[in-house]
């Protein structure tokens, strides 16, 4: 006997996976089948503001022959479709397994930072040495000028006039004294450093900050806004993209790439993935493993009154972030809220834990007092996706096949992540000679533990806040 989804769940039985549609809060990439199909958005702040969702072209319902397809409808996604058909003149095909920009980008902060991946420019110097930091900075720079362009064409809330790193204890104003003067003496990227009254006078009155780095570049974005723009615009361009699409089997058959999804295979000459943490471990070899992803919370207050925001000195919009490793990022937006994020569940099991949310409240009373016990409007989780080493990758990992993906940024992909989709919309194009940095001649490194990361990342975390929170 059969019974819909509605009587299996009013019996008490099991939602069936293959027609439930409902957000998954617990969902986990490295132990989950797959992302999902046709899910629900996550219950974000952006998801709730954000409009309705322009059109997309619906699931595939039938066999289909393409010459591109990119796996993943997020910011990288929809970028490289976009950059695709503006800059090369090939119409891809993107196949999105839920709905437009439903993981990394309808989950993230709205910050758009001048950086990708973890690693600070001076760690650009130790790792590569100067002559190619150089070149990454200018990589980084030309992708955030590009970024602008398109914020500029697109009605997403912007808030720009750049970036602050905030030390949370006094020890760390030394370490963003030398990191300013590798910015200022090597890049010849200018900053300011202010002292912990200066920054609280003038700006936001944060009772951890002893000091501040700013820097120019930064912008506060809506996060679903950016999305369904690159939406419209590459649809516009000659784009397709198909939701509840996920792709659920893999064949390469005479070079061509068997696309096995719900309603049909699409073949594809050329693969390319965008699929940032929510990166299936069964959806292609050369990805297994590759990317570590990690859980980050955050929030968003009700409005607040102009009694609470004069008691915080809330006088700048611009991008926050504080120095922790497992740092809080946070800023006042254009409804008079504040938003703030930071670390969240080791797994997706225990994401909805409380703790977690708990964690984020305790952070803003000690930054802001006077917002200590302020209703909590909207919560949500979502998942970063962190490489082995800390640094992004845009490359076809095999010379021998058509498959080409941009990942690993970090938790800094809402600005590089457009940069990625056009350079990896060169690489499926055969224009990418000029690409001569690490990050494009690289595959994503494995690691030799990566069956027992969480265990690790359990140690780190714990040796990481015993760091941050210490005088």
């Amino acid at each position: 006997m059969e019974y819909s989804s509605v009587e299996r769940a009013a019996s008490g039985f099991a939602p069936d996976p293959a027609t439930d549609r409902r957000y998954d809060p617990k969902y986990d990439p490295l132990v989950s089948p797959g992302p999902g199909h046709g899910k629900d958005y996550a219950p974000t702040y952006w998801v709730a503001t954000a409009g309705t969702p322009p059109a997309d072209d619906g699931p595939i319902v039938k066999d289909i022959d393409v010459d591109v397809a990119i796996i993943g409808g997020g910011y990288t996604g929809l970028a490289t479709a976009l950059c695709l058909a503006r800059e090369h003149g090939i119409k891809a095909v993107v196949l999105e397994a839920n709905r437009t920009s439903w993981g990394c980008s309808s989950r993230n902060g709205g910050q758009a930072q001048n950086a990708s991946g973890r690693l600070s420019r001076s760690q650009w110097i130790e790792r590569w040495g100067k002559g190619v930091a150089l070149k990454m900075h200018e990589e980084i720079l030309e992708g955030f000028e590009h970024f602008k362009s398109f914020v500029a064409e697109i009605d997403c809330d912007p808030q720009p006039g750049g970036h602050f790193l905030i030390a949370h204890r006094p020890r760390m104003m030394e370490k963003l004294a030398a990191e300013a003067k590798v910015w200022k003496d090597v890049f010849g990227y200018p900053s300011e450093l202010l002292s912990a009254q200066t920054f609280r006078r003038e700006f936001i009155d944060d009772h951890e900050a002893a000091g501040a780095l700013h820097e120019p570049e930064g912008i506060g974005i809506h996060a679903l806004k950016l999305a369904f723009g690159y939406l419209r615009l590459a649809r516009a361009a000659g784009a397709r993209v198909h939701t509840s699409s996920p792709v659920t089997g893999w064949e390469t058959i005479g070079g061509v790439h068997h696309l096995h999804t719900p309603g049909g295979v699409v073949r594809a000459r050329s693969v390319g993935i965008a699929t940032g943490a929510y990166t299936a471990q069964t959806l292609h070899p050369a990805l297994r493993s590759k990317v570590m992803p990690i859980l980050s919370n955050s929030m968003v207050t009700r409005v607040l009154t102009d009694a609470e925001i004069a008691a915080c000195n809330f006088r700048t919009t611009q991008v926050l972030t504080d120095t922790r490793t497992l740092r809080f990022y946070y800023r006042f937006l254009p409804d008079r809220r504040l938003q703030i994020g930071s670390r969240s569940a080791i797994t997706g099991e225990d994401a909805p834990n409380p703790r977690h949310l708990d964690l984020l409240k305790d952070g803003m009373a000690r930054k802001f007092p006077a917002l200590s016990g302020v209703d909590i409007d909207y919560s949500w989780w979502g998942w970063v996706d962190v490489s082995h080493d800390m640094m992004p990758r845009v490359c076809q990992p095999d010379p021998k096949q058509s498959v080409y993906y941009a990942l690993g940024y970090g938790g800094n992909g809402v600005s590089y992540s457009q940069q990625a989709g056009r350079r990896l919309a060169e690489r499926i194009a055969g224009k990418s000679a000029h690409q001569t940095l690490p990050i494009f001649t690289s595959p994503l490194p494995g690691h030799p533990f990566a069956p027992f990361r969480r265990i690790g990342q359990r140690m780190l975390y714990f040796q990481y806040f015993r760091r941050d929170e210490r005088a």
